[in-house]
């Protein structure tokens, strides 16, 4: 029986189906009931008749042939092959995948919509399908591969194929409707191809290979996509190979994998069959499932249920059926916990389907009976309603709609009266699985504290100033009572201005007098009051940002103890206010990442975006900057770091952006292009980032901006291997404009870093890459001495080994030319005269730290002197890009003595901490006289020593 539509719907299905008639006039052949199964399908759904529009007679043969009605799953890879049988063209298979894809996806959305098909039953034909879809286009690209590049071998002669495993949902065969597909492509042993005029290497095949199986079902063409691949779960993510051998990925897990790549591999199937199968699997089985009852991961759980907790947050997630609190994301965590703590001890649980899983848990006596009933209830309501709301329009959400047509609709399907009556059952779910999450990992204490009274009367009051005043003079009468009132009345009439909801300024209602508590009880300066009302200002409107400081004491806390100590930290968080949510978790906030940790935590947090979304990637780059320099201003503040470790942990920040962006600029710029020839056969990118300055010397600060150089080793007449070639040159230019774009580009959480790209050759009349030969020549024949005295602080911050020695061979010949010392001399301390005369703050009681005479840029340019001056006779001084160690191994060649080089490196640190320490308040980089003048003359006189006018 077909359900009753409203009236809007009824509208919808008369518009629609004339639009369809006038399309083909054959849909009046069709049988009274097919037609009414038609109208309402289309009605459902402007996925089903924008398919129908595109592609009618696909659509309408479904219905004729009755097929659209079959309860089985169709034989799809026999279906896959009939049609790729006579495929004789790369072309032609992008053609037929799409239509196909295209006319079973309409009969699955038929199933889900108008035929009620069990959840179960859906996932298991989407799954398939996509599963024959991969395969189908494998075989016939590895054929056409095969023709042209030969067979690939191993060396005993055995042919190998390329092994495509589907990770998450295809993984598990729970693919939901618009689900892009997480791919890994692996195959076995290291060889050469054979039978074919041109061998080549196996890593070489396979790339090329696995280029063209992602172009045939991700590529956009006229007849659209089949599915969005995301290759970035793969060893390395988007800067590893895209093909690995057995041996280098074992290597790999075994030896850098990562908790949430075990999470990943718990769904990590093989799609179709292969003779190495079994040897694959039981090679990663170890890295997944440890021997022992593995309680680790509850650390690791934590963390991702925090990670969620922000992702809703920061994104404002409503209504959020997967993400939000008790949905989709809870329950599948709640189960690959337990499997992953003891599946190495309990075979059963090594299985990839959830619903497979669950009583299995039971049986395994860690989950009860009831809780895996309100799991499975959930899971399959969850999962029927993301079927139901990605179906209608083809759509990769997880959102319930907000138009009240695409309401009514699911309402159709759902058989349900009411929207009320919908949330109320999806929230009865959600709380309900919620409360098993929170059971199995805990929850966060709120905030129990009890408010002084005073303060909160005087936040309601509406009293004259000197009542106010002498009201704070008698609670705190060491505050100075006047300052602290005007604060507190100006923030109230701002308040008063502002369109707060009910809930936002209850919420604040409660927290200014908790604010006031807090700083009478930790002995607070008044400044401080003055500082977190600033972050108050910009949240105020934002009532989840309120609720997160006065339910969590422990970040209200730590945002007062930062307010305290940095102005700089205060302004940044009331810049970015999404970064409260990093002072939930006072561990990680004073503890940064291990220096080598930084691009591997980027990579994490990249692969949650979707790899099409490039403004929610760049959003996400330049969060993930704050939120890192957040936790190492923390921990400088609180003296964990000193500046020295400060800035290797910022230029270790600036790295793995770096990395990040070169990779989404890759992808982009390859998609239309193709990549260099001599790039896809040796696995590399040809391309290498030269940082200067503070980037090359491993001296960053929180403001800093990068100077870099672009470079790139492609080889003569080189093109890129994509449908539109252009010369590698060219390729590399649109490279460097892509990633200046994601560098540069203001968003709302503002710019990446800001990219200062002068010290290239030619400087901003230069091209913005330049091949590394014309690099060298430049260096050699045409710089000046001020670009040889800037390449002493440079370093290589990105790029594969072999490009790096070529960079490192060309900066050691540069600096090592024999200089006449009167000329060099006479031309450094020019260039240090014009930028004291231009840059100078100094005043007759403040001394620039940085330029006054004995200052810091001094001592950089005695460094650079000095290693110009004798790098022919000491090469091993240009070992270093840092001051530090640049005089260090002057003290080792004897061009310093110990006493000076100590003395250089002290001061240098000294004046380095203390404009650190300027920064941090926001302050002009100046100090008193009277301090500067304990460093400054020794500085002074060393420069006399070395540079004579």
């Amino acid at each position: 029986m077909l359900p009753s539509l409203s009236s809007d719907l009824q509208q919808l299905q008369e518009k629609y189906w004339q639009t369809c008639r006038e399309q083909l006039q054959q849909l009046d052949l069709l049988t009274k009931q097919q037609q009414e199964d038609f109208k309402l399908a289309v009605t459902l759904s402007d996925f089903i008749q924008r398919s129908f529009l595109q592609a009618p007679e696909l659509v309408t043969t479904l219905f004729t042939s009755g097929s659209i009605y079959d309860e089985q799953t169709p034989d799809y890879p026999a279906l896959i092959a009939a049609r790729l049988s006579g495929c004789d063209s790369e072309e032609s298979l992008h053609r037929l995948l799409r239509q196909i894809r295209l006319q079973q996806m309409v009969k699955i959305a038929f199933a889900d919509l108008v035929l009620d098909l069990p959840l179960e039953l859906s996932l298991k034909r989407l799954s398939a399908l996509a599963d024959a879809l991969i395969l189908g286009a494998l075989n016939w690209l590895t054929d056409f591969c095969q023709s042209k590049w030969g067979t690939p071998k191993n060396r005993r002669g055995q042919d190998l194929p390329l092994l495509v495993f589907g990770m998450g949902k295809l993984g598990g065969e729970e693919l939901n409707f618009s689900s892009d597909i997480d791919l890994i492509f692996a195959y076995p042993e290291s060889g050469q191809t054979a039978g074919s005029g041109r061998s080549i290497d196996n890593q070489q095949f396979f790339t090329r290979l696995g280029q063209k199986l992602i172009t045939a079902l991700h590529q956009q063409t006229a007849d659209g996509f089949v599915y969005r691949v995301d290759m970035r779960l793969r060893p390395f993510g988007e800067s590893g190979p895209l093909v690995m051998t057995f041996d280098a990925m074992e290597h790999y897990y075994q030896e850098q994998g990562r908790d949430w790549e075990r999470y990943a591999m718990l769904k990590a199937r093989l799609i179709g069959s292969s003779d190495y199968h079994d040897a694959l699997t039981e090679l990663l089985r170890p890295f997944v499932y440890r021997r022992y009852i593995d309680f680790s991961v509850f650390d690791s759980l934590r963390r991702m249920k925090m990670m969620i907790v922000q992702e809703v947050r920061r994104k404002n997630l409503v209504n959020n059926i997967k993400l939000g609190a008790g949905g989709i994301r809870e329950i599948e965590f709640i189960v690959q916990v337990f499997q992953l703590i003891r599946g190495g001890r309990e075979k059963e649980l090594q299985q990839r389907r959830l619903l497979v899983v669950l009583p299995e848990l039971v049986k395994a006596g860690v989950l009860k009976a009831v809780s895996k009933k309100v799991l499975e209830d959930a899971y399959l309501f969850l999962r029927r309603l993301e079927n139901i709301i990605q179906a209608l329009d083809d759509k990769q959400t997880q959102t319930l709609p907000d138009t009240l047509l695409d309401q009514q609709r699911v309402l159709t399907v759902l058989k349900l009266g009411s929207w009320q009556q919908l949330l109320d059952t999806l929230q009865r779910h959600m709380e309900a699985v919620h409360l098993e999450f929170n059971d199995l990992i805990g929850k966060e204490t709120p905030n129990h504290q009890t408010i002084d009274e005073h303060w909160v009367t005087l936040w309601h009051s509406q009293w004259e100033d000197d009542e106010a005043i002498a009201w704070i003079n008698q609670l705190v009468p060491d505050w100075p009572a006047e300052k602290v009132w005007q604060t507190l009345a100006h923030f109230r009439r701002d308040v008063s201005r502002r369109s707060l909801g009910n809930r936002g300024r209850q919420v604040l209602d409660k927290l200014v007098p908790l604010l006031l508590c807090h700083l009478e009880r930790q002995h607070c300066e008044d400044y401080t009051l003055a500082r977190v009302l600033q972050v108050f200002e910009k949240i105020m409107t934002r009532t989840a940002y309120l609720e997160l400081l006065y339910e969590n004491e422990g970040a209200f806390k730590h945002l007062i103890r930062l307010c305290t100590a940095s102005l700089w930290v205060t302004e940044y968080i009331a810049k970015y206010p999404l970064l409260l949510d990093e002072l939930i978790d006072p561990e990680s906030l004073h503890n940064p990442l291990p220096l080598s940790d930084y691009a591997l935590e980027l990579r994490e947090v990249m692969l949650r975006i979707p790899e099409d979304d490039l403004e929610a990637q760049m959003e996400m780059l330049r969060q993930f900057k704050q939120a890192q320099q957040l936790r190492i201003a923390a921990a400088d503040i609180v003296g964990i770091l000193p500046v020295t470790k400060v800035s290797d942990h910022l230029t270790a920040l600036a790295e793995a952006i770096i990395g990040e962006v070169i990779n989404l600029a890759w992808q982009q710029v390859s998609v239309r292009f193709g990549v260099p020839e001599s790039s896809l056969a040796s696995g590399e990118k040809g391309f290498a980032v030269i940082g200067y300055g503070k980037a090359g010397g491993i001296e960053l600060g929180y403001g800093s901006d990068l100077d870099l150089v672009f470079i790139h080793d492609s080889k003569a007449d080189e093109q890129t291997t994509g449908p539109r070639q252009v010369p590698a040159n060219q390729f590399y230019m649109k490279l460097a404009q892509r990633i200046m774009h994601i560098f540069n580009s203001r968003m709302s959480s503002g710019i990446l870093y800001e990219l200062d790209m002068r010290l290239r050759p030619s400087g901003n009349s230069g091209v913005l890459v330049v091949h590394i030969d014309t690099f060298e020549h430049y260096l050699k024949n045409d710089a000046w001495i001020w670009e040889h005295q800037a390449l002493v602080r440079s370093r290589a911050v990105y790029g594969h080994a072999g490009i790096r020695r070529k960079f490192d061979d060309i900066k050691r010949q540069v600096l090592a030319v024999t200089r006449s010392d009167k000329q060099l001399s006479g031309e450094v301390i020019s260039m240090r005269n014009k930028m004291r005369n231009h840059l100078d703050k100094s005043s007759a009681d403040k001394a620039d730290i940085k330029q006054a005479p004995g200052g810091l840029v001094d001592i950089e340019f005695l460094a650079q002197y000095l290693v110009l001056l004798f790098s022919h006779d000491y090469p091993q001084i240009v070992d270093y890009s840092d001051n530090i160690r640049i005089f260090e191994q002057l003290h080792k060649a004897g061009i310093l003595d110990q006493s000076q080089s100590q003395l250089l490196i002290k001061t240098y640190c000294r004046l380095r901490d203390l404009g650190h320490r300027a920064v941090l308040q926001n302050e002009a980089q100046l100090i008193g006289r009277q301090e500067f003048d304990i460093y400054a003359p020794d500085i002074v006189k060393l420069w006399q020593r070395f540079l004579v006018e």
